[in-house]
């Protein structure tokens, strides 16, 4: 036997070995999808599937920070006080139990007595919330995942400036990878620290400094909060509409987005999601307070039966802060749009700008769609992120066989906005896109809210985009090109290395 046959021998050994190895330890505390995708990677390219499962196959953040997250959840309700406002949920018969799901999960109970105002215009939002910043008296907390300085958000930031010199205190959270692939980073970090605003990264990746995580793991929430009274969550980042980027200006693209304004007890909630993102980064745990809604305010405005508009502000509602994340032990978002699309009794409707749904979430979907459910899908006509692009198009073809209304928002617009609706009082808006990433991989902030008038707010929305989208006809979309076909499938392989 040659030199050359031993070296062969030996090296087919080793292969067979960390084949082994690899479906033995990959396969633990993973779904068997996700498991085979790491398997067959690290077989078929050994050395560079391994490096990159080393690098991105491990889906929890490090101990330390779990730890926080559970530290915080322990005395998240002792804390914020939001007992005193806890709903009950009367109908539909089965939110009761999700609730209960998602206090377990998140450590946050549904509160009653809130005012919601949905909020379509780009520009209204950050109009709405430096109108609170300059009535902010305490503090003003900011976290989004994109936080960047321009032309557009340059009056937001001198909001906050005036509020730091009002003696306001501005507490201020930004991705921090995020932070790297858009422009204006050093120039955004200066304005805030000039200004007198404390700012930390999260989820910083400074080995040197032993802060090191799976690198796409990422805090992909947007949330501000005034004095704990007035407090925004959505899709929204903190940057122009056209993302700044020059291939989005060049093609005329730009971002249509949907925010909520909340006041009363549900913000004290959102409030603690930023603590607990504060916490982790710098160690110092904020008190958290809560501020009901007046009693006559709600009664006054819940006496009229006129037909709400989409940025009418609503009294009297029900709502539930679900945080989610690699922080958490179990997929929170998940379980809970999961649990709402099974207990759909007539119509889902969805919004999503990167749908890659895992196996439980497409199943519910499409088994609403088989149970004569009016179920509906808004996505973009175009897209900013390719591979991301072509995975979700390949979920079309078993959609629209099930019987589900895909609608593509027409370009240059991009809808970015994420949200869904079931039947006609039970609604969830946030941060979360319905794909793997957000299931798994990104912390994000949703908000649970029962409410008719609020669901009627949010199928005016609805009716909107599908005013504005081209319906997905399935005859056609059987007879695009075979190429298309091929990296619609190639690009859904990846989105199981999670």
């Amino acid at each position: 036997m040659s030199t050359s046959d031993i070296v062969g021998i030996i090296l087919l050994s080793v292969h067979v070995i960390m084949g082994f190895v690899a479906a033995v330890a990959i396969s633990l505390h993973r779904k068997p999808a996700t498991a085979i995708a790491w398997i067959l990677t690290i077989i078929f390219i050994p050395l560079l599937g391994a490096i990159a499962f080393f690098l991105i196959g491990f889906g929890r953040l490090p101990r330390r920070r779990r730890e926080k997250q559970k530290e915080v959840n322990a005395l998240m309700l002792a804390r914020s006080g939001v007992t005193a406002h806890r709903a009950s949920p009367s109908t539909p018969d089965w939110l009761d139990t999700a609730v209960i799901l998602n206090e377990i999960l998140g450590a946050l109970p549904i509160v009653a007595g809130n005012r919601t105002t949905l909020i379509e215009d780009y520009q209204g939002s950050f109009d709405a919330m430096i109108g609170d910043i300059d009535a902010a008296r305490e503090y003003v907390h900011v976290e989004f995942y994109i936080l960047v300085r321009d032309t557009t958000t340059q009056p937001f930031f001198d909001a906050l400036a005036r509020a730091v010199a009002r003696g306001v205190i501005v507490r201020v959270l930004s991705d921090h990878v995020s932070g790297l692939m858009f422009p204006h980073r050093k120039a955004t970090q200066e304005a805030l620290a000039q200004m007198g605003a404390q700012w930390r990264p999260m989820l910083p990746l400074r080995p040197h400094l032993g802060q090191w995580q799976r690198p796409d793991l990422r805090n992909h929430r947007k949330l501000v909060v005034i004095d704990g009274h007035v407090g925004y969550t959505g899709s929204q980042n903190l940057i122009d509409s056209t993302y700044l980027k020059p291939k989005n200006v060049r093609r005329g693209l730009h971002w249509i987005e949907l925010m909520v304004r909340l006041e009363g007890p549900v913000v004290g909630e959102l409030d603690a999601v930023f603590i607990t993102d504060w916490f982790s980064e710098t160690d110092e745990l904020l008190p958290v307070h809560t501020y009901p809604v007046q009693a006559a305010a709600i009664a006054a405005s819940d006496s009229g039966n006129e037909k709400p508009l989409s940025d009418t502000p609503l009294d009297n509602i029900d709502a539930q802060v679900i945080p989610s994340g690699p922080s958490f032990e179990n997929d929170n978002n998940l379980k809970l749009f999961v649990m709402l699309i099974q207990n759909a009794r007539s119509r889902v409707s969805i919004t999503s700008p990167y749908f890659v749904p895992d196996e439980s979430t497409m199943l519910a979907i499409l088994t609403a769609a088989a149970r004569g459910l009016d179920v509906e899908l808004f996505v973009s006509e175009v897209a900013d992120q390719v591979l991301v692009h072509h995975a979700q198009r390949s979920y079309y073809a078993a959609l629209l066989d099930a019987g589900v209304a895909v609608y593509l928002y027409r370009s240059p617009t991009v809808l970015h906005s994420k949200h869904f609706s079931i039947d006609d009082e039970v609604a969830v808006i946030g941060s979360s896109n319905m794909d793997i990433r957000s299931f798994s991989l990104n912390m994000e902030v949703s908000v649970l809210v029962r409410g008719r008038k609020f669901v009627d707010q949010l199928k005016l929305v609805e009716d909107n985009y599908r005013r504005n989208s081209i319906r997905l006809d399935p005859e056609a979309w059987a007879r695009r090109p075979l190429r298309e076909k091929v990296i619609d499938g190639l690009a859904r392989l990846t989105s199981a290395l999670q």
